[in-house]
């Protein structure tokens, strides 16, 4: 049975390369290998709304020379896949989402430069594809160490019709072209983050994203690794698309990793986000005018906890399922100036949406709110807990005015 890292409570307790593992594979049996031939392959990988996932492996074999695409099928190579954990898991501990399986091929071919892609199945909610794993003690999403072992079983077809072979395949890196598009950074206060730059030289707004529980660092073990707030969800990623860096005209994104988690400390970590607004608008060019903060669950919280602390930074505050009760006093979100649109879904049983989401949108003047139902994309149901899903694609409305385009508006 696969357990979803999420159906834990991230609000409640809840590296920096690419964690790889070389995969070394010889021919399969039954092919005479003849003479070496060494071929390196590259993860790539796409963050769905459920989290990251390796969907194809690119075979670089370019340097092989032409290669008859007739002798390319789904059957030719076979791929199997293993992740473990990064650190020990203590006895009676539990991790979610480790694999060690074969992984079907659902369709091979070659790009105009003569690598073969081997497109590979993956769906939300399909275990053996991830490269994220949860641990349940830690409450938090770690990546996971990826080995994927390639075995040829029919020979290809080269030039003058020489059968090609490939020998041994070694393991490269692992890329996803919207989480690589952000910076590493470190702030003065020691805060990791990743920043997306737009092309324009002019003046820009900044979006803000802070992350949900499951995202921050486990110091205990010593990790922190600036990469799980990029691929545990689209959250950051969809302000970093070209639908929403249209909407805001191009738009920095920065997305901070919390050294536990937001709300753990939220007076601690208030002074350091606003340190990197600060080190990102110095270091850019900001229009401080129209820095907008949005975030999930714990992040949530913090999206709130920031506009309390600081009324006048920003210019618009989107809190996506985020905790309230027991954290913020209704007096603090009664004098809430910034504009805000809360979102959740009230089947959500991890955080309580009327006590939390509803609760708020009754005090904070003039705030809006959406409420789903449930959180349904693209056919697939998600937990309640995700409507983070839904801001990360643009879709809550309020009279026919999407929420980006609300936000591009304040200033």
């Amino acid at each position: 049975m696969s357990i979803s890292r999420r159906t834990v409570l991230t609000a409640a307790a809840a590296a920096t390369g690419s964690l790889i593992v070389p995969g070394v594979a010889e021919a399969g049996p039954g092919i005479n290998a003849g003479t070496k031939t060494e071929v390196g392959f590259r993860l790539d990988a796409v963050t769905i709304d459920g989290g990251e996932q390796v969907v194809s492996v690119t075979l670089n074999t370019a340097k092989l020379g032409p290669i008859a695409a007739s002798s390319l099928t789904t059957g030719t190579f076979s791929i199997h896949a293993k992740a473990t954990s990064p650190i020990p898991i203590a006895p009676g501990d539990q991790i979610f989402s480790e694999y060690d399986l074969d992984r079907p091929v659902t369709a091979a071919r070659l790009t105009r430069s003569g690598d073969i892609v081997l497109d590979l199945s993956y769906a939300e909610g399909q275990l053996g594809g991830g490269t994220l794993g949860y641990i349940a003690s830690r409450g938090r999403n770690v990546r996971l160490n990826l080995q994927y072992t390639i075995t040829q079983n029919t020979p290809l077809t080269g030039r003058h019709g020489r059968p090609v072979t490939i020998t041994r395949f070694v393991q490269g890196r692992l890329a996803n072209p919207e989480v690589d598009a952000f910076g590493y950074h470190v702030s003065g206060d020691g805060l990791k983050y990743r920043l997306y730059t737009p092309k324009s030289h002019d003046r820009r707004p900044l979006i803000v994203w802070l992350h949900g529980g499951g995202e921050g660092a486990s110091l205990p073990d010593g990790y922190y690794d600036n990469e799980t707030t990029l691929r545990a969800n689209r959250g950051a990623l969809g302000f970093a698309t070209p639908e929403a860096q249209r909407v805001f005209r191009d738009a920095y994104v920065v997305a901070p990793q919390s050294t536990s988690y937001w709300i753990e400390d939220g007076d601690r970590f208030a002074p350091m986000i606003r340190r990197v607004v600060d080190e990102v608008s110095r270091r850019h060019r900001v229009d401080r005018n129209r820095v907008y903060v949005a975030g999930c669950s714990n992040g949530g919280y913090m999206s709130l906890k920031m506009t309390t602390v600081y009324p006048r930074l920003f210019a618009a505050s989107v809190p996506i399922c985020g905790v309230v009760e027991s954290l913020i006093t209704d007096t603090e979100l009664a004098a809430i100036t910034t504009p805000t649109w809360l979102v959740a879904s009230l089947d959500d049983d991890t955080v309580d949406p009327q006590a939390n989401t509803i609760h708020a949108h009754d005090l904070i003047p003039r705030s809006l709110a959406t409420l789903y139902d449930h959180v349904v994309w693209d056919g697939y149901q998600f937990p309640g807990h995700w409507s983070w899903i839904y801001v990360a694609r643009n879709a809550p409305a309020v009279h026919g005015t999407h929420i980006w385009q609300w936000m591009a508006r304040q200033a």
